[in-house]
């Protein structure tokens, strides 16, 4: 369903104390993906697939911070990125960074709402 937060993000300058941070005082669960550069936080109880088995628990992740996305990013979940950027321009947003594959599990975007804030877009890839 499009519209739904289903992901967040946190940037780091320390990998080694932002993980111990979220662990010792949230107690998240952390996988680091070193292919990705990425460690994937689970807020609670999650599946064999590491989606959550609970309602109200949103997972996401954790990345060395850079300068165009350097503060904690709510995810939305879209069918259409680039049909969605081009909303969001309309209507008074701004590209931040543009769709990029995430692996083979779909694409990913930045951008600033009207207000400035910084948000990202989730595509799920299409299964073939």
């Amino acid at each position: 369903m499009a519209g739904r937060v289903v992901h967040f993000e946190v940037p780091y300058d320390d990998v080694d104390r932002a993980t111990s941070f979220y662990t010792d005082v949230f107690g998240w669960q952390l996988q680091g993906m070193p292919e990705l550069d990425y460690h994937l936080a689970m807020t609670g109880p999650v599946g064999d697939q590491g989606m959550p088995e609970e309602p109200g628990f949103i997972n996401g992740g954790m990345f060395a911070r850079v300068p165009d996305v350097s503060s904690p990013v709510i995810t939305i979940d879209v069918d259409d990125i680039d049909a969605v950027l081009a909303d969001v321009e309309a209507h008074g947003g701004a590209l931040v960074r543009a769709k990029e594959p995430v692996g083979e599990m779909g694409f990913a975007a930045y951008f600033t709402d009207s207000e400035g804030n910084l948000l990202g877009l989730w595509q799920s890839a299409t299964p073939v």
